[in-house]
């Protein structure tokens, strides 16, 4: 468990000085995903304040609605394009703590000023493993001395944001543009940091701030619907986002047995027309009703689609009642895997 304790107004220093041109996305997501992508080159840019970078302190590791019983319909094509089906593999840029090839991912497609669709696939994508943040002088020394670590932030007029990193690599840009080389890096899951920005005085969090255009600022007001809206243990999409093993399956299974927050997508095909649950076919005819780990998973799509959240024992009564449907898509922006009937009888069970 990460042990957080508040900032200490006496810990700060100036250590350089970053100038990221982010625009923060509308927490809300964008109203009509489909136009999504004209959004983020209409909006007015922001002012870009200088940012300098202080530190903050912390202790180290420690009834929803019903769906409708609407047909599902064909998915539309996304403004984005799926991810592949497995993460890539992140190599230890600092011995001993892997990067986050996802998130690193996500952030790379930056390019100038980020668009909504960027940032929110990387807020999804930030909602899987850990990240890595800076901390002022061997953390490991600091640790065993029972004090606080000092932990990096970017200032920006009146604001606090935390720094945190996709990778070792990332996180070294930053020691080689303020040249402060008494810093060590420490490894955190996701969840504990968010719930450390958003139990303090922060705005969000910057990513990767001194990799060029490849970093994001996330609004704490995205933050706080990210975490309000998952699974508190993330087991769907870090089963996802490891490497596939035999019981990669029935890990997600298990965690859709146990009621974890699942979404699917409501749409409709023309404008009059009928509204229905999207779902995925294959070329061979195989239809997958299409089912998220969280909103922004399908919000990240582009589509236009509206999420709606799905108890398991709706998801049991919708397979039992449709034996046309081959089984499920889970998470179609990737990484993503298709469950077989055969795979879900444990959800299946659950309309008996």
């Amino acid at each position: 468990m990460a042990l957080f304790s508040r900032r200490n107004k006496s810990d700060d220093r100036a250590d350089t000085t970053i100038e990221p041109g982010e625009q923060p996305v509308d927490p809300a997501g964008p109203s009509d995903a489909t136009d999504s992508a004209d959004a983020g080159t209409d909006a007015a840019a922001p002012p870009t304040p200088s940012v300098t970078i202080s530190t903050s302190s912390f202790r180290g590791v420690g009834a929803a609605p019903e769906t409708p019983s609407t047909p599902p319909v064909a998915a539309r094509p996304s403004a984005r394009q799926p991810g592949p089906m497995e993460a890539p593999e992140g190599f230890e840029s600092i011995p001993g703590l892997r990067d986050n090839a996802l998130l690193a991912t996500a952030l790379a497609e930056i390019k100038g000023q980020p668009e909504p669709p960027q940032l929110l696939n990387v807020a999804r994508q930030l909602l899987q493993g850990h990240v890595f943040l800076r901390v002022k002088g061997d953390a490991r020394a600091l640790l065993a001395e029972g004090k606080d670590l000092p932990l990096a932030i970017a200032t920006r007029g009146d604001e606090q944001l935390v720094l945190a990193y996709s990778s070792g690599q990332a996180l070294s840009k930053s020691v080689e543009a303020d040249g402060d080389r008494d810093t060590s890096a420490m490894g955190q899951p996701i969840m504990a940091l968010l719930r450390h920005v958003l139990d303090g005085p922060y705005a969000g969090i910057v990513l990767d701030p001194a990799s060029d255009d490849a970093r994001a600022v996330l609004p704490s007001a995205l933050l706080e619907r990210m975490v309000g809206e998952a699974d508190e243990q993330l087991r769907v999409k870090t089963a996802l986002s490891e490497k596939r093993t035999d019981d990669t399956a029935s890990a997600i299974v298990s965690a859709i047995v146990d009621g974890v927050p699942l979404w699917i997508a409501v749409n409709q095909t023309e404008e009059g027309g009928a509204v229905g649950v999207a779902e995925s076919r294959s070329a061979t005819g195989e239809r997958f009703l299409e089912v998220f780990s969280h909103p922004l998973e399908l919000l990240a799509l582009g589509r236009g689609d509206q999420p709606v959240p799905l108890k398991a024992e709706q998801l049991a009564k919708a397979l039992a009642s449709d034996e046309g449907l081959t089984g499920l898509l889970v998470d179609p922006a990737g990484p993503w895997i298709r469950l077989s009937r055969a795979d879900l009888a444990p959800v299946l069970a659950l309309a008996e």
